[in-house]
């Protein structure tokens, strides 16, 4: 049960005064729904209002609040409806014209709020021209400028939220912060210089200079601290909770899996037998496997895993594989068809384009027992489908399974053995906070066959001059050579952005003419299928297409990427692209055309990628330059996104608390302690609820 001091922070923003539905739809888009999200949804700058006494004071273009009587209202003529309604007024504290300016106004408003003779204090950008001070839409009017604060919080906000009402709304809340127990040792407060936990809170809603909503300040590192010491206290809990279950017990294969490495047409890196081992070792072991294989791409995580899933097969349960996507699954259930062509183990293929009859077959296969290897994508975990005796899962590049997924498929399934894979670089700190329950296996190796990517970057506007030349080279080479052609889709229903990749589909057409073909998300199945079969057969030079091509396509022939827009993806991304070419013997190359003008940052993602063909390398990377929110798309993908700490500079306080963590689950396992019992409000207050129900019985 949740502390009772809690609660009052767990109720919704309809509570406070002057917010109302509306308004609460509002901000549960922007932060959430509860109190609590409010307060955790912190400024990101600091407006200052200095108070204007002397003319040396002012700064053209600057905020600052300013003492006047008013002397003159001048409406603009009739005629001249889009002019300003100017308010005369003269400075109190030195000799100055001051001149108000109203677009959109309302006169008898303004007559009564700055009645002529009346002194009023004002505050906005100031411009200054000839002795006379401008002031448009002042951001204060009041009788008495104590009222007008000099240092102003500035909230990232949404459409119909304004920053006033936001600030109200805030200071409201901050009234009913609750004194909590401190569950940092004091000793460890002292040495950072951090304040208490409610004093943080107030510190960071009110900051006076920009060093204040500064990720390295005190009040900004203690809230930060706290959160991630709550996801690395819960995520070890999580893990201990689960290492405590019996696993299905899959003894080292001693048939299935020597035939498959007897049969296969290449050598196995080192370390692809160093990971085979480490998850054979955990598979055999009593508890249940909670493992992350994290390869960068063409590293041969599919034969690892199939390694896993013929042990289980062995030991007399089934497997399955999840891939994210329709083309991905099939891909795999075609690959791992081959590779166990020559063994005795049924696989099938489970999607949502298997339908009816078909469907029905698969379903009481697999109840029966009479399928050993299931491969589908998130349709092979619905509550249509029952496994006969599930022995491991298997999900490959699949974000969106994270920690409540997971333990939802171990309710499912009870003691299933789990392997999720990832050819998307993740960085340390990520896969610390998001898959720190698991362990870790890494495949950073990549087979000797796999020569180097040549790349480059050139202007979009050589894009023609670019297909002209491949189109040449093409008719000249001797061996098969194939192109991918990439264009950005930020998102799937922007027309413009399906557009862009049409018309280069249109322009490539007139030099390629029908050995250009184009897939994207929203064409269906079968029709994107038969696209993909002709650029697998070679009947295609080029393809098109969107980022649906990112993941588990492999087409040996494919040695050209050409990624329009490059400058629009995330280093991630760009790597991942680029590993779809580079897959046969043949020397391959990715060229990056870029638009113009180019950000700072989109210049050094570029030359990163011109510099390293190292994923883990350019992952640390695109978290320095585009902070842990965007990295993997974490707001859409299901990764852990914080409310409070920014792991672009934070990540020394992930390392800690992540040490902190482990050594309070080793001197008080149970929370028992007077630390441990306020630890306990820690974990409530970021919602990790289940750790401590879950975790601590």
């Amino acid at each position: 049960m949740r502390p009772s001091q809690l609660n009052i922070l767990f109720q919704q923003t309809t509570t406070l005064a002057g917010v109302g539905g509306k308004t609460a739809a509002l901000l549960k888009k922007l932060c959430g729904l509860y109190l609590i999200d409010l307060l955790f949804h912190l400024p990101s700058n600091v407006a200052h209002r200095p108070r204007i006494t002397h003319f040396s004071q002012l700064s053209n273009g600057a905020l600052g609040t300013i003492r006047l009587r008013i002397t003159a209202h001048e409406a603009p003529p009739k005629k001249r409806r889009g002019s300003p309604y100017r308010i005369i007024g003269e400075c109190i504290d030195f000799p100055a014209e001051i001149e108000l300016l109203f677009f959109n106004y309302h006169a008898e408003y303004l007559s009564e709020r700055l009645a002529e003779g009346s002194v009023v204090a004002v505050s906005g950008k100031m411009e200054t021209y000839g002795g006379r001070i401008k002031i448009l839409h002042p951001d204060y009017m009041t009788s008495d400028w104590t009222n007008i604060p000099e240092y102003e919080p500035i909230y990232p906000l949404t459409a119909g939220i304004t920053s006033k009402g936001l600030a109200k709304s805030v200071r409201i809340a901050l009234d009913s912060l609750p004194i909590l127990p401190e569950w940092l040792d004091q000793p460890f407060l002292v040495q950072k210089g951090w304040p208490d936990w409610k004093t943080a809170l107030y510190s960071a809603h009110k900051p006076q200079t920009e060093s204040d909503v500064s990720c390295l300040s005190p009040a900004r590192a203690r809230l930060a601290y706290d959160e991630l010491l709550a996801n690395q206290l819960a995520l070890a809990l999580i893990r201990r909770m689960q290492r405590k279950k019996a696993g299905k017990q899959l003894p080292v294969s001693q048939k299935l899996v020597p035939q498959l490495l007897n049969g296969l047409p290449f050598d196995l890196t080192r370390a692809q037998q160093r990971v085979i081992k480490e998850i054979a070792d955990d598979l055999s072991a009593s508890g249940q496997m909670m493992r992350l294989l994290q390869g960068d791409v063409g590293s041969g995580k599919t034969v690892v895993a199939l390694m896993a899933l013929l042990q289980a097969v062995e030991s007399g349960h089934q497997g399955v594989l999840m891939a994210p996507t329709d083309i991905l699954a099939r891909q795999h259930y075609e690959s791992i068809g081959k590779l166990l062509k020559d063994i005795p183990v049924r696989t099938a293929l489970l999607t949502a384009r298997e339908k009816g009859k078909t469907r029905k077959e698969i379903l009481s296969a697999l109840a029966a027992g009479d399928i050993d290897i299931l491969i589908g994508t998130h349709a092979v975990f619905t509550d249509e489908v029952t496994y006969h005796s599930l022995g491991i899962a298997v999900v490959d590049e699949q974000h969106k399974f994270g920690v409540q997924q997971r333990l939802a498929l171990c309710r499912k399934e009870s003691g299933v053995n789990l392997l999720i894979m990832t050819a998307t670089p993740i960085p340390r700190t990520l896969a610390l906070t998001n898959f720190g329950d698991l362990d870790l296996s890494v495949l950073d190796e990549k087979p000797a066959n796999r020569q180097p990517i040549d790349t480059r970057v050139l202007s979009l506007k050589k894009a023609e001059e670019l297909a002209i030349k491949l189109h040449d080279k093409i008719a000249k080479s001797e061996s098969k050579m194939q192109v991918y052609w990439v264009c950005p889709v930020i998102d799937e229903s922007q027309k413009s952005d399906l557009a862009a990749a049409q018309h280069r589909y249109e322009s490539l057409q007139k030099i390629f003419a029908d050995r250009v073909g184009l897939v994207h998300g929203q064409m269906k199945g079968p029709e994107k299928d038969a696209v993909m079969n002709r650029f697998l057969a070679g009947d295609l030079d080029v393809l098109v297409a969107t980022t649906v091509i990112e993941v588990g396509v492999d087409v040996p022939n494919a040695t050209v990427m050409v990624i329009e827009q490059a400058e629009r993806f995330g280093l991630a991304g760009l790597h991942q692209l680029r590993g779809r070419v580079g897959r046969g013997g043949e020397k391959s190359i990715c060229l990056l055309l870029y638009g113009e003008p180019l950000t700072q940052t989109a210049r050094a993602r570029l030359k990163i990628m011109r510099e390293t063909e190292n994923g883990f390398t350019i992952a640390e990377e695109d978290l320095r330059l585009r902070g842990a929110g965007d990295i993997l798309g974490v707001r859409q993908s299901g990764l852990m996104f914080f409310q409070l700490a920014d792991l672009s500079c934070q990540s020394d306080l992930l390392y800690t608390a992540t040490q902190d963590a482990k050594m309070i689950l080793n001197t008080d396992p149970q929370l028992k302690s007077a630390r441990g019992q306020a630890l306990r409000y820690l974990l409530y207050l970021f919602r990790k609820d289940e750790a401590i129900i879950n975790g601590l019985n």
